[in-house]
């Protein structure tokens, strides 16, 4: 069983938090928002854990039908289906009554309460959202993001790469976002689960 600790982020400012739920899951061969995880389906365990930090707002971002419905949590679907994560990230800008938003995806069933914490904690200090980055990339999909990036990421879902790689290059040379860097420990946070071959 998964179990996560409370995190104490009573001296931040609110804060909406969205579980990123709405990919096709290709490889995966059906919903990975289903998929099992020490016994526990992922959307849950992925819920748990951004509950553990507080949010002032908590939303899915996903298909109506998924197997997470019913479940007590509001879903909003994509208002731009089939345009990938940033798509996803639009609408909850939109949607979300916070100035600021926590997303977590789906398919990162390592991700911990306190690494995202320490997330909130670097944009309170700096005023800005916040994207965690090591020598392999970015990892924009356990990120924290202004409502001020919404601008800038209409533009972004409006052009032909409408990567999040791309768009989180321009928020951050805006001045939108910072980088968090992290290093080999915390490389495991960040596994995805694409796959059956990727399950533990």
């Amino acid at each position: 069983m998964y179990f996560v600790s409370f995190v104490d982020l009573t001296s931040s400012s609110p804060f909406t938090a969205v579980l990123l739920a709405g990919g096709k899951s290709t490889r995966m061969g059906r919903d990975k928002a289903g998929v099992l995880i020490d016994g526990e389906p992922l959307w849950q365990r992925q819920l748990t854990t951004l509950r553990a930090l507080g949010p002032a707002e908590l939303f899915i971002s996903g298909r109506g039908d998924g197997p997470y419905a019913g479940a007590g949590v509001s879903v909003v679907a994509d208002e731009s289906p089939g345009r990938g994560p940033l798509g996803g990230l639009v609408t909850a800008l939109r949607r979300m009554q916070c100035e600021r938003l926590l997303l977590l995806a789906i398919d990162l069933p390592a991700m911990t309460p306190a690494f995202l914490a320490s997330l909130i904690g670097e944009s309170a200090r700096t005023g800005c959202g916040v994207v965690p980055e090591a020598t392999s990339g970015i990892e924009p999909l356990a990120a924290f993001y202004p409502r001020t990036c919404l601008p800038l990421a209409e533009e972004s879902l409006a052009h032909a790469d409408r990567s999040m790689q791309r768009f989180v290059r321009l928020a951050h040379a805006q001045g939108l976002l910072t980088f968090r860097t992290f290093g080999a420990a915390e490389e495991p946070l960040f596994r995805n689960v694409n796959a059956p071959s990727d399950l533990p």
